[in-house]
């Protein structure tokens, strides 16, 4: 049975991982394999991994990196940063990641969407969208490098234009939540839930399991996704990798699923 899936996201930058607020002031909170370690001992359901630095810098994916990674992952894995070229992807899923996220090259080469699915699998290409309030009337705009490059385009008809080319899965990042643990933008995921038919991952702004909660009794089956929620324990946020147990995870899709989520 399709059920939601609660995923961990780590940010790594200068080959550490860290949090940040806003996409900025990165705080190092570990090392990024242990990190892994401790969600394979957790049973996460899936992992991301995005390298912060490399589209930035104009670097490639740190295939060293990803090996080591996915090699250490026993859940479903999904590397981003840096990939530009069917060639990295398919290199990436050679290494063992089950999903290669885009983001920039994107929007500055949108089919190359169906290029590389023909290659790694359509279900494989994951389109990050980083989105931001923009002007007056805080209007919602695609930004990309970090949200340090302004791009004018309308996350939805975007969302709508990587769904005509054939990706596989749409992630939602809301830059002005991210690292505010005040609860998901439930306005922008409906917006790009009504108009694409695939699956959606929404990051940004989860603070607690009652916001992962609402997400998935809104939306049903949906990827919740996480970063300060899953590395940080507290009012004063420590540094503390968690993850729900089987029990909280069963808790929080019994009321959207029901006697159905019993019976798996």
């Amino acid at each position: 049975m399709l059920r939601p899936r609660i995923i961990p996201c780590l940010l790594v930058h200068n080959k550490g991982l860290v949090k940040t607020v806003q996409f900025k002031d990165p705080k190092y909170v570990g090392d990024p394999l242990n990190a892994v370690k401790i969600f394979n001992e957790k049973e996460a359901d899936e992992l991301m991994l995005i390298d912060i630095d490399a589209s930035v810098q104009g670097n490639d994916p740190d295939f060293d990196l990803i090996k080591n990674i996915a090699s250490e992952c026993r859940m479903p894995l999904c590397y981003g940063g840096g990939v530009k070229t069917i060639e990295q992807a398919q290199r990436i899923i050679n290494l063992g990641a089950e999903k290669v996220a885009f983001s920039s090259a994107l929007v500055e080469d949108p089919g190359l969407i169906s290029k590389v699915g023909d290659v790694i699998g359509h279900q494989s290409v994951v389109g990050v969208i980083d989105v931001k309030k923009k002007g007056l009337f805080r209007k919602h705009e695609v930004y990309i490098h970090n949200a340090k490059k302004s791009t004018g385009l309308d996350p939805v008809k975007f969302s709508e234009l990587l769904a005509s080319k054939g990706i596989g899965e749409i992630v939602i990042n809301s830059v002005d939540l991210d690292g505010e643990m005040k609860g998901y933008d439930f306005e922008l995921i409906e917006k790009i839930k009504s108009k694409v038919n695939l699956p959606v991952t929404a990051l940004g702004g989860a603070g607690s399991l009652e916001h992962i909660e609402k997400l998935i009794e809104k939306f049903g089956l949906i990827g919740a996704a996480a970063g300060s929620l899953f590395v940080f324990k507290g009012v004063y946020k420590a540094v503390l990798i968690n993850y729900p147990n089987p029990e909280q995870k069963l808790e929080m899709i019994k009321s959207t699923f029901g006697s159905i989520v019993e019976k798996n």
